[in-house]
């Protein structure tokens, strides 16, 4: 008969077995990864800015992963949904997702409790700066050709021109809430939950008067000469658009824009994540992204994760002042 030692000692042995088992299929699943497609969540609709971005962005990193990465529109709760179902997603490295400018804002509008720290960033892709956009038609009839005279003609007429952003306290939202602030006018900031593609559609059709999204977002419209853009809030002219001047140049300072970046829910594996990492550093400079971001006017502008995580908690800081100083 074996003594009781014995059996603690086989005991100890299978425990030991399994365990060296378990790490090594963890590792195991870690380092074949991946070996299927990934979803990326993207909080806003299809059209938009950070849709076309993100479809890029999407692309790029699946050449360098070997694996097709599909975008997956989540809209709603002016990008609430989308956000959540990023955090929410199952920590297996297969669902990452776009977070943006307004996932620092929910707190402050207590409409979630949401913040950048309930993701791991993985890298900042892009800023875009807001414009000053208006219906070609609209402008030409009331002789607005510059900022100057739309704001010539918003003062004559105050309260009763609507530009559209995109969600209540979103990025483009706050935006005219900055060009109020910065001018003396008065407008009318018409807000689309689901996101700039339609404030957009709306003022190329004359629903309302302009919208206060960026360059990228009115571009289609703008070349159809359905729109026309005043002004630029950048430091600097876009190079799809160098005679658009800033409004800087016009006289008016101010310099705004909305960020966008990749991140995932959190407690994804260490190793699994140290990959996306470097995929996303390689996509940012994969050529045909390159082109693609050039070619729609969106800036690039990259941060690694501990950076864009620095990054993220001092916007938390900085926007909820931003808002505060534009009532919201």
């Amino acid at each position: 008969m074996k003594s009781i030692f014995s059996k603690k000692l086989a005991v100890a042995a299978g425990i030991a077995v399994m365990a060296a088992v378990a790490v090594t299929g963890c590792s195991s699943k870690s380092s074949s990864y991946p070996t299927k497609g990934i979803t990326a969540i993207n909080p806003w609709a299809a059209g938009g800015g950070t849709d076309s971005c993100l479809r890029a962005f999407a692309e790029a990193m699946g050449k360098q992963l070997g694996q097709t990465i599909t975008v997956d529109n989540q809209t709603g709760g002016g990008g609430i949904i989308g956000h959540q179902a990023i955090a929410d997603a199952e920590a297996d490295g297969y669902t990452i997702g776009m977070i943006t400018f307004e996932l620092s804002t929910y707190k402050k509008l207590g409409t979630s409790e949401l913040s950048w720290e309930d993701y791991d960033p993985l890298c900042r892709v892009n800023t875009d700066a807001a414009a000053v956009t208006v219906n070609a038609e609209w402008a030409a009839a009331n002789g607005i050709s510059d900022l100057a005279g739309f704001i010539d003609y918003c003062k004559a007429h105050p309260g009763e021109v609507q530009m559209g952003g995109s969600s209540s306290a979103s990025v483009w939202h706050i935006a005219g809430g900055y060009l109020m602030q910065e001018t003396g006018i008065d407008i009318q900031m018409i807000t689309y939950q689901e996101g700039a593609a339609t404030a957009v559609q709306n003022a190329a059709s004359g629903f309302i008067q302009g919208v206060t999204v960026s360059l990228a977002e009115a571009r289609s419209f703008i070349e159809s000469g359905h729109l026309i853009c005043l002004g630029v809030m950048d430091s600097e002219r876009n190079g799809v658009f160098p005679d658009v001047p800033t409004c800087a140049e016009q006289g008016f300072d101010i310099t705004y824009a909305t960020q966008r970046g990749m991140a995932l829910p959190k407690g994804v594996d260490a190793e699994i994540k140290a990959k996306l990492e470097e995929a996303c550093k390689a996509a940012i400079e994969d050529a045909d992204f390159v082109e693609f971001m050039n070619n729609n006017g969106q800036t690039i502008a990259y941060l690694n994760s501990a950076d864009y995580a620095a990054y993220l908690e001092q916007s938390a800081t900085d926007v909820a002042a931003a808002m505060d100083a534009v009532g919201l």
